[in-house]
């Protein structure tokens, strides 16, 4: 049986479906919120160090082998893994991979088009509301 890790998804990547068509197999998927980041939107979505922040995502637990594969696209190679704690609707936590940029997008890159497939994302994924207008702004 293949070991699995959880990865903290804050971007297009917490469609299951599309990272099926990746050949990646995805399990677990819960809904959690990490503090002390800001979501930013540059060419893809990044977090920002944000003391006051909170990002809402999806937590799934993949292989080593899938996460290796799907961030070995060129578009996201540059993200790098780091350790964050994803807490649950349910108040339960869990450690876990979040793949950011070292570098964030700079204030004045913004993708309108990204931001708004994330948006919609994000609603069907359940996420808040209050959260989900962040997205564009």
């Amino acid at each position: 049986m293949t070991r699995r890790i959880a990865v903290f998804f804050y971007g297009l990547f917490m469609d299951a479906a599309a990272l099926r068509q990746k050949g990646v197999d995805p399990a677990g998927m819960r809904r959690a919120r990490v503090d002390g980041f800001s979501l930013r939107i540059g060419q893809r979505a990044s977090l920002v160090p944000d003391r006051n922040g909170h990002v809402f995502g999806i937590v799934m637990e993949l292989s080593h082998d899938d996460v290796d594969r799907l961030y070995s696209e060129p578009s996201v190679r540059s993200y790098r893994p780091e350790a964050v704690i994803c807490e649950f609707d349910d108040g339960a936590s869990v450690p876990a991979l979040c793949f950011n940029l070292p570098l964030p997008p700079a204030a004045h890159e913004h993708d309108p088009e990204y931001a708004s497939r994330l948006q919609e994302l994000a609603r069907r994924l359940g996420l808040p509301q209050s959260y989900i207008d962040t997205i564009g702004a």
